[in-house]
């Protein structure tokens, strides 16, 4: 079996009539259409409900699944005490996800769950579909401030999970839309919230998924979207698969927006992989960005940008190009690949002595290690090439000296030593002005202390910006 249909709900405590106390019938094209989507259940039959949630457990860098055999939740601080849930999970399924994921070194599991309760992004659409199929355990997950392509990303490892064990399964992604469209609403108004809603609702009308990456983290914060994370890891849990998608309803008479769509899944289309595909398109556009780049003759940063793209794109280590110089292949020498985003180090890692056979493979898996390896850093990801500037630093023979008095610090580099221990600054640094700061930072860099005897050594760079 597989996930057998998905549903885009949101989730307003208002809905439940214990709490709207009649308000509930402002919104009541949305309560139709949510007993739609609890039909729609019930004929799918589903042995487990996987619903993704704003309001579970979230972290910054990190996706939670709740661990355990059960959990309950009411609405009691909505003043619905009354209403109460007791739901098993399906533990089979999450710890096939964890699995996947730590196989992956993907950044997912039940560790850190801050509140065993449910939480009414899970409860609002249990509520529905509870009172019109009564099978099936859940799967609950949160979302996380990584960026939309890891969301995705998870959703297809949910897929992968789903499928590896068989399951028949359906996804709820809960979320409201904005909630900036009237002023009268209680997060006021914003012109961007009409605007997001509209989007959203055409993007999922259509189940064009790979359209949902096109939206912007600025445009998203100040339309104080919900749910959007969640659209998109359900949008994973469905790639490469045919569905059949439906808008039921939106509404926006509360000031926020709630919008309900159902996606019924059929047969495998591999015109349907929307991670891959928006991969693909961004790799093509930075190509065109690298055209530009290699109007300017400098093969060294040409090489050194296309083996960073390659690599977060498609994990691939390339050839050297047919575009290397002469010079580059028979020159070996060490050399640093430094790696800013919007002015800020981003990524440095380089070579003192050459390791590889010429200069043009020093750069490329300098080039590797300085995106995905640099220990003060996270690996840089995909939505991150666009905005990324790349130097190359290839490093002259160093040349032992006696004092500091032998070093300029726009001239030359540093290496300081004291047995194995050695710490490296490159030349001409913002911030770095005089010999005895830039000696101090290669110190602190190779772990050596000021009572620590040292030797000093000074070499030259030739720098492609």
């Amino acid at each position: 079996m597989a996930i057998v249909g998905a549903f885009m709900v949101p989730h307003p405590p208002l809905i439940i009539p214990d709490i709207g106390r009649g308000g509930e019938m402002e919104i009541e094209e949305t309560t139709r259409a949510y007993n739609k989507v609890a039909d729609m259940v019930a004929e799918l039959e589903p042995e487990t409900i996987i619903i993704t949630s704003p309001h579970a457990t979230m972290y910054a860098d990190y996706f939670h699944v709740s661990p355990g055999n059960a959990a309950t939740g009411s609405f009691d601080r909505f003043g619905a005490g009354n209403v109460k849930f007791l739901e098993a999970y399906d533990m089979e399924l999450v710890s096939q996800i964890e699995s996947i994921a730590r196989k992956q070194d993907f950044p997912a599991g039940t560790l850190g769950e801050v509140d065993r309760e449910l939480d009414h992004g899970t409860m609002v659409p249990l509520w529905f579909i509870r009172r019109k199929y009564k099978g099936g355990n859940i799967v609950r997950i949160g979302l996380s401030a990584l960026p939309l392509t890891e969301h995705y990303r998870f959703g297809q490892i949910i897929q992968k999970a789903v499928d590896k064990l068989g399951r028949r399964a359906v996804v709820i992604a809960s979320g409201d839309l904005s909630h900036k469209l009237q002023e009268y609403g209680p997060y006021g108004y914003a012109p961007e919230g009409p605007v997001y809603d509209q989007k959203i609702m055409d993007v999922c009308s259509r189940a064009a998924f790979k359209e949902l990456f096109d939206f912007e983290e600025g445009f998203c914060e100040r339309a104080a979207e919900c749910g959007h994370r969640s659209f998109v890891i359900m949008a994973g849990c469905l790639d490469g698969v045919r569905v059949s998608a439906t808008k039921l309803s939106h509404q926006d008479v509360t000031g926020v927006g709630y919008g309900i769509c159902t996606f019924i899944t059929g047969e495998k289309d591999s015109k349907r992989c929307f991670l891959k595909a928006y991969y693909k398109d961004l790799e093509k556009k930075l190509e065109r960005e690298l055209e530009a780049i290699c109007n300017k003759p400098d093969p060294y940063v040409r090489l050194a940008y296309q083996t960073v793209v390659s690599y977060i794109l498609k994990g691939q280590k390339i050839a050297v190009p047919d575009y290397v110089t002469t010079e580059m292949l028979n020159i070996r020498a060490g050399a640093f690949v430094s790696i800013h985003k919007n002015g800020r180090l981003r990524g440095c890692i380089g070579t003192i002595m050459p390791t590889t056979d010429n200069v043009a493979r020093e750069i490329i898996e300098n080039g590797i290690s300085a995106a995905t390896r640099d220990p003060r850093f996270a690996p840089i990801g995909p939505e991150e090439l666009k905005e990324l500037e790349i130097n190359v630093d290839v490093l002259g023979r160093p040349q032992d000296i006696s004092s500091i008095d032998e070093l300029n610090v726009k001239r030359y580099g540093v290496i300081v030593s004291s047995g194995m221990k050695r710490g490296l600054l490159l030349p001409d640094l913002e911030g770095v002005d005089t010999v005895e700061e830039q000696v101090a930072i290669a110190m602190q860099k190779g772990g050596i202390t000021e009572d620590e005897d040292i030797r000093l050594q000074r070499f030259e760079v030739i720098r492609h910006t």
